[in-house]
């Protein structure tokens, strides 16, 4: 009995890596993100062993989307998860990446609050309003928002806090308004004396996240490109056969219950391999020009980058 575990073993690891990607055994790549609730699938692949199983040595590390590209320009990272939009900044401002597969699309998950009396977006004007630095999501948001509702970040005072502590602020009462999202804009959604939510993603769809890689990573790691495109889209399988466990996984990395986490998760959509051909083959150009000229408009980028090079779909067959 005891001599047969041994071999047992080996003929599980040979399994394993017979089931490895060619070439991608071990590769290391280092990931950024944040807390944000849609990337929570990247997080279930590491702790539910899938980038293992596919060869792949993932470390994921939490780095706030100001400074997220830092840490790709500095070799820190190889990838990085963020908005479609921050991938054209990034590029603008020198830092070459590129996007490969879709992450998710919010459905009610990004927001403005706003303090109770305030009857409409036009009525923020003139009003301190937190959100994250120039080049973020919650940045392009709050423009993008006003324009809708024509006026410009010129017309409110912008107070710069990440989305968490723009949320913890505002429900302490420090603010007229603030652009958050999930998990944290649920904070808000729990202590209505503190204000509202006047508007979020299902007014104004605009925020869809994607993942991507240095142009040099991804030529010199074809095998764990594919690696990790398909590691996201098990994760993906996982989350639809055995939810309450991906919940419990996915939700543990932002401190919260399972359940805390689906409330979070159900103003979002993970978009699987179909729906991504689908987005890269009609929304993602439409939409990155449209953020192209409003990034352009409001000074986060001082020229457009060559918008047919932001994203290579190879990987998604």
């Amino acid at each position: 009995m005891k001599s047969s575990w041994p071999v047992a073993v080996a003929a599980a690891m040979a399994t394993a890596l017979w089931a490895m990607p060619a070439g991608a055994q071990g590769t290391k790549v280092v990931i950024g993100i944040s807390g944000w609730t849609g990337f929570a699938p990247l997080t279930l692949a590491k702790e539910a062993g899938i980038y293992a199983k596919n060869g792949l040595d993932v470390t994921i590390k939490k780095i706030p989307q100001s400074s997220r590209h830092l840490a790709i320009a500095s070799g820190d990272i190889q990838c990085a998860a963020t908005t479609v939009e921050t991938w054209i900044a990034w590029n603008a401002n020198g830092v070459a990446t590129t996007q490969i597969f879709q992450l998710d699309k919010s459905y009610g998950a990004d927001g403005m609050v706003v303090r109770n009396d305030v009857k409409s977006i036009k009525d923020v004007k003139g009003k301190t309003v937190a959100a994250s630095a120039p080049g973020t999501a919650p940045y392009f948001a709050l423009a993008w928002f006003l324009k809708k509702n024509g006026l410009g970040v010129k017309d409110v005072k912008v107070v710069n806090m990440e989305a968490g502590p723009a949320a913890q602020a505002f429900i302490a009462g420090q603010n007229d308004a603030a652009m958050t999202y999930e998990p944290y804009l649920s904070a808000v959604r729990e202590n209505p004396q503190a204000g509202k939510i006047i508007a979020t993603t299902l007014d104004y769809p605009m925020v869809m996240d994607t993942f991507g890689c240095t142009p040099k990573f991804i030529a010199e790691n074809d095998a764990a490109v594919k690696a990790l495109t398909k590691s996201y889209f098990e994760a993906l399988v996982m989350i639809k056969s055995d939810e309450k466990k991906s919940f419990e996984i996915m939700g543990a990395d932002v401190k919260q219950t399972g359940e805390k986490f689906a409330g979070s998760a159900k103003y979002l959509r993970w978009q699987d391999q179909a729906a991504n051909k689908t987005f890269f083959a009609s929304e993602f150009a439409t939409f990155t020009k449209e953020a192209a000229d409003l990034l352009l408009e409001i000074g986060v980028i001082k020229k457009v980058p060559d918008l047919s090079k932001l994203a290579d779909t190879r990987f998604l067959q």
